[in-house]
């Protein structure tokens, strides 16, 4: 993720959102969870301000965004600085590897993704969240690209291309869950988690 601009400027905007949006941050963090397998030794790849590494109980997390780790940190989370091209890792160190909102920003998915194989030991799991561009969700974030610090520098991916780049980096055994069903300015509650995209 070679541009961090908006995550190094607009900090207290991005922990703003947590704060103002509770409901559409309940659902991600409940679908994460879902798909949550145990683990011993997690890493979020992307861990920004640690909102979703901390409740899910990983204790490490890297990102490029030295104020984003600096919240990390005062969330009780061990932090590295690094992107998920280049990981700063030995081969087969973690059972776990989670990416949330993460892959619309990185520079080169692939790399990344074999990054993460590389870093997994063999059996470990890899569990990321991401928008579908071609979800009614997707369509409105691509919509207010212009308008939007961060989501202005981010490129969204549909399942398949997610789906394909997984498979090219040595990725078998996925499957899916969904939520956000709602406008997102009518939600009132946590959405449920549902199998399947789309």
């Amino acid at each position: 993720m070679s541009n961090i601009v908006p995550f190094e400027k607009y900090t207290s905007r991005y922990e703003k959102w947590f704060e103002d949006n509770i409901q559409i941050y309940g659902s991600e963090l409940e679908a994460v969870r879902s798909n949550m397998p145990p683990f011993s030794r997690g890493v979020e790849v992307g861990v920004g301000s640690g909102r979703f590494a901390a409740p899910l109980n990983i204790h490490l997390g890297l990102d490029p965004s030295s104020r984003m780790l600096d919240i990390s940190r005062k969330r009780g989370i061990e932090v590295v600085r690094g992107v998920a091209e280049k990981l700063p890792f030995t081969n087969s160190s973690f059972d776990l590897v989670l990416m949330v909102t993460t892959i619309c920003f990185l520079d080169d998915i692939a790399s990344a993704f074999r990054e993460v194989n590389r870093i997994l030991m063999p059996g470990g799991s890899f569990v990321i969240g991401f928008i579908d561009k071609n979800s009614p969700i997707g369509r409105s974030y691509k919509g207010k690209k212009a308008n939007n610090v961060f989501y202005s520098i981010a490129t969204f991916y549909s399942v398949e291309e997610i789906v394909s780049l997984l498979n090219i980096s040595g990725f078998d055994d996925l499957f899916f869950t969904q939520t956000i069903f709602s406008y997102l300015g009518d939600l009132k509650d946590i959405e449920p988690v549902l199998p399947g995209y789309g």
